[in-house]
């Protein structure tokens, strides 16, 4: 049976998440000049606000909020935290199995400071958020990318995923819905991917933040469910169904069978008290926003903004000579494919940048989510209709004479 035993060893690895692409909007908008920003998954600046009963949440709770809390989170928040994962069909013994975060971000850092050391290798995505992939190597590990097939809705591809478990594979990072393709995984994928965990005896990690933003009926399936005695982490938060990014509330929740993580678990429970808490009053809105689940979101059906601007966004895309999409079923993100024979692309970061610094419109590069081919890109289509139809103009301008330099 394998062990996880617990190390929190960092090395020193330089990963930049920003790169020149960045730095060179940071440059243009110091000197005074506009850019469309289509990079960031920041509902706030196209005027997406949080619900008025989470901001009452915020205000109510002030003078409760004064002193740091338990350090995994005060008990209100992580009840109402087990209570939705339960209703996922999660087997969590009890709060003590919940950690409120600063925003998911924090806990995806800790999680794999907790479990790796060096030469331990993570299955990861490909594409896939790429925090992810810088604490997998922040912490001393190597991540290995496993395939998404873009032709079958960006799904996993399993074979490629097996192909890639060594001896040294601890863990299986699965992204659902998905950043940066806007895909949701069917039950049978799910299945697929806990069989293999259980043949390999290797711990899920498995980021939900998107699972009340689903689209055109889908369901969403937490792959802890599936097999409830598997070790799984399972991540969440409210930073995006709640349009609360800027207050930083987010969880994780240990599932399944724990005899054989004990080291990990007392890892983990280390590195929650080092930093104290999270946030204690982001925390107090977490029992308020987790209190109406049940009903689809309306900006998330057909008139919601949401669902229209993925609508404009997609149609627009594929009317693009040399572009194609395939349509996100979650979240706010779709990953298009464009031509690189036809345009000369041997880096999709200089097209971004070269895109950037003609049509001050800023996207990211496909390779950035850690993609091996550069011919895609992330679109995030927070911006009202408009915006998208003004900027998907000034791609295919672009693209009607863009060759790039060899």
């Amino acid at each position: 049976m394998r062990t996880f035993a617990k190390s929190t060893k960092l090395d020193n690895v330089c990963y930049d998440i920003r790169g020149p692409v960045m730095d060179e909007a940071d440059r243009m908008i110091a000197n005074g000049e506009k850019i469309l920003k289509l990079n960031i998954g920041n509902p706030a600046p196209f005027n997406f606000n949080a619900p008025d009963n989470i901001l009452k949440a915020m205000t109510d709770n002030l003078r409760n909020a004064q002193g740091y809390s338990a350090s995994k989170g005060v008990a209100e928040a992580r009840e109402a935290i087990l209570k939705y994962h339960l209703g996922k069909g999660l087997k969590v013994a009890g709060i003590e199995d919940i950690y409120t975060g600063n925003g998911v971000s924090e806990l995806i850092v800790m999680v794999m400071q907790g479990l790796l050391d060096n030469g331990d290798e993570v299955l990861l995505p490909a594409p896939d958020y790429p925090l992810w992939t810088a604490a997998v190597s922040l912490s001393g590990g190597t991540a290995v990318h496993y395939a998404c097939d873009e032709q079958s809705d960006w799904y996993p591809d399993i074979a490629d995923m097996e192909k890639k478990i060594t001896d040294k594979t601890k863990a299986i990072v699965v992204i659902n819905p998905n950043n940066p393709t806007g895909s949701v995984y069917p039950r049978e994928i799910l299945e697929q991917i806990v069989k293999l965990a259980r043949k390999h005896e290797l711990i899920i990690f498995s980021d939900e933040i998107y699972d009340r933003l689903l689209m055109d009926g889908v369901e969403h399936t937490s792959i802890a469910s599936i097999d409830p005695d598997l070790f799984c982490v399972t991540f969440n938060g409210i930073s995006k169904s709640h349009m609360s990014a800027g207050f930083r509330a987010g969880w994780m929740v240990l599932s399944g069978d724990k005899s054989n993580v004990g080291g990990y678990i007392e890892g983990l429970n280390m590195l929650s008290s080092m930093r104290l808490c999270s946030n204690v009053q982001a925390q107090y809105l977490i029992p308020e926003a987790l209190k109406g689940t049940g009903a689809p979101d309306k900006e998330l059906l057909p008139g919601g903004r949401i669902y229209e601007q993925r609508e404009c966004i997609y149609t627009l895309l594929n009317d693009i000579d040399g572009i194609s999409a395939v349509k996100p079923k979650a979240a706010f993100y779709i990953f298009p494919k464009i031509d690189a024979k036809r345009f000369n692309i041997t880096s999709d970061e200089q097209f971004v940048l070269d895109f950037l610094r003609e049509k001050k419109v800023l996207l990211v590069s496909g390779t950035g989510f850690n993609v091996s081919t550069p011919d895609h890109f992330r679109i995030v289509y927070l911006p009202e209709i408009d915006q998208l139809k003004y900027s998907m103009g000034e791609l295919k301008d672009f693209l009607r004479t863009y060759k790039q330099a060899p």
